[in-house]
């Protein structure tokens, strides 16, 4: 029983040294840095690169985390296939203008405040990322790139207050590369499969809660 107890109290120690070696201000760079790849990446795909567009994005250069991002925009792609039109005109859908900053970073906080309303995964955090992409993609189309950059400070301030203590818990975010099962990062169907269904819940009532707010 003593040596069960030492185990664990050992256990414990090192879970403790292994949060501390992740800082909040670490976990929230890095998930800004995500965002601005993750935002890159769809303005690509929809011919608006940053280069055309006054919004200064580049692409993360930290091996482990240039990975991590990979895998991101991998998942990303493979939720929006699920249904397409979910994450395509989502401004539209929110009923919101996107010239307005505070009315976009509202929106965003409102839907990713409804997607973890149940608890974290890391397909709603891959939701997260995507709502935050295609609003960004939103953004630029109409002539406000600037947005953009409020979109990443928005989803920083999320993290920063809803998520870092996950994150820690799981060693910070090179586990989200757990999420796929083959050499060609070819995702788990099954855990994406239900956040489109939630997201289709949010998306019409996320609306009534940003205005309640105002």
């Amino acid at each position: 029983m003593d040596v069960l107890r030492r185990s664990s109290a050992f256990a414990s120690e090192v879970l403790e040294v292994f949060d501390r070696s992740l800082t909040e201000k670490e976990l929230v760079s890095q998930s800004k840095a995500l965002c601005r790849d993750y935002i890159l990446s769809r303005l690509n795909q929809n011919g608006l690169g940053w280069s055309k567009t006054e919004v200064n994005f580049s692409p993360s250069t930290n091996a482990a985390l240039a990975e991590v991002s990979l895998v991101l925009i991998c998942l990303g792609d493979e939720l929006e296939a699920m249904q397409p039109g979910l994450y395509r005109n989502v401004a539209r859908q929110l009923n919101i203008s996107v010239a307005m900053e505070n009315m976009v970073s509202d929106a965003f906080l409102g839907v990713a405040t409804e997607i973890f309303s149940a608890g974290i995964t890391w397909g709603k955090v891959v939701s997260m990322y995507a709502v935050a992409g295609a609003l960004a993609v939103d953004c630029v189309r109409y002539g406000h790139p600037t947005t953009a950059h409020v979109l990443v400070d928005s989803l920083g301030q999320f993290v920063r207050k809803f998520l870092v203590p996950w994150l820690k818990r799981r060693g910070g975010w090179t586990e989200i590369t757990k999420c796929v099962v083959k050499m060609d990062l070819s995702p788990q169907r099954h855990w994406l499969s239900s956040v489109v269904e939630s997201l289709k819940y949010f998306l019409t009532t996320v609306y009534v809660y940003v205005m309640k707010e105002q």
